[in-house]
């Protein structure tokens, strides 16, 4: 693919006829909103909303060992994660830095189901199969499917309109049947911080399962919801809060890494908790009112010396306050430090807090 194409969904002509603006986003043509990021975000924290997540990545692994290369090539351990289970883990390079994120499902013994990053199918793939041992069978089939992200408090009920016998699985649970010679798989899994699943359906079938959500009540929602929703609730972002050039234990993500086993990255992770870490990635909000925090903008002590920069940061819509994420070096980052945020030129004050800036009730 070339730096100038933009590629689609196979929803991204529903999203034009329910009159979503569209944007480009990690190579792909995407809606950002329907009718705005506010009404979105509260649809789902409040109800059930729909998100067009066909631009990740689905690969399919299996054979003979897929769980013994996995903990080689992954972060995380594979051998905990039983049939029809879902894990949250990371691709390393060779200095612990993160290449990507991404959560596999294991259909059977040998026969895992991987969910890339939009942005890193193409490298993920090439990296995975640069280690790929013999007997295994790695194949891309991101084009064949379209996923959609169902999230909200109701989510459960919708799929229950649609699927009324069926039932959905326990959370971080997956399921896959076949009907009428069409293959689905549902995932116990999200990006929003509330209950939900994800759903994959064939490319062809994919508009009309989207129809078929939002008549069972679900709210169309864009990419501005989903990055506002997960960061009120500190989920990182591959580019922004997670990079080649710092690890997961940088990033407090170290639960996710299993550091008795061998995997790519592995051996600098141990050195790196062994000798402490220099900095780490904290939550921080605004004190009172300001404009609105964006990726980027500089982060500086009371002294004013530069600290770092925001890798993500917006007006909640939950708490209606600026919040943000940034690396900070470990002695500005305790709870409750306070730092100035420079808004092109202004300083705006703000504090470390503890993770997440949002909880349900």
């Amino acid at each position: 693919m070339s730096a100038e194409t933009i590629q689609q969904t196979p929803l991204a002509d529903l999203h034009v006829e329910l009159g979503a603006k569209m944007v480009p986003f990690a190579g792909w043509n995407m809606p950002v909103h329907y009718t705005s990021i506010t009404d979105e975000h509260t649809a789902v924290r409040e109800a059930v909303g729909i998100f067009d997540i066909s631009h990740m990545g689905q690969f399919f692994l299996s054979g003979a060992g897929a769980e013994e290369w996995l903990n080689c090539v992954l972060a995380n351990d594979v051998k905990k994660l039983s049939i029809g289970e879902a894990q949250y883990t990371f691709i390393l390079n060779e200095q612990g830095g993160v290449i990507d994120d991404l959560i596999i499902y294991r259909f059977k013994d040998d026969q895992i189901f991987l969910v890339v990053n939009a942005s890193m199918i193409d490298v993920d793939f090439a990296w995975l199969n640069k280690h790929l041992t013999d007997g295994l069978t790695l194949t891309n089939e991101s084009d064949a499917w379209a996923g959609m992200a169902v999230q909200g408090p109701d989510a459960s009920a919708a799929y229950a309109k649609l699927f009324p016998d069926r039932v959905l699985p326990k959370r971080n649970g997956i399921d896959t049947w076949e009907e009428d010679g069409e293959k689905y798989i549902i995932c116990r899994t999200g990006y929003t911080g509330e209950d939900g699943f994800e759903f994959f359906s064939s490319a062809q079938k994919g508009s009309a399962w989207f129809k078929k959500f939002i008549d069972a009540g679900a709210k169309p929602c864009g990419l501005g919801a989903r990055d506002t929703l997960r960061l009120e609730v500190c989920y990182p972002l591959n580019g922004s809060e997670l990079s080649p050039e710092r690890t997961p234990l940088q990033a407090g993500l170290g639960f996710f890494c299993a550091l008795d086993t061998d995997f790519i990255g592995a051996e600098v992770l141990r050195k790196q908790k062994e000798e402490g870490l220099v900095e780490r990635l904290v939550a921080i909000k605004y004190t009172g009112k300001g404009a609105p925090p964006r990726a980027h903008y500089g982060v500086f002590s009371k002294e004013g010396e530069q600290l770092g920069e925001l890798s993500s940061g917006a007006m909640s819509p939950s708490l209606k306050e600026g919040i943000a994420m940034t690396y900070l070096p470990v002695y500005s980052a305790k709870i409750g430090t306070l730092v100035d945020i420079d808004v092109r030129g202004r300083l705006y004050e703000a504090k470390v807090v503890k993770k997440p800036f949002y909880k349900k009730d």
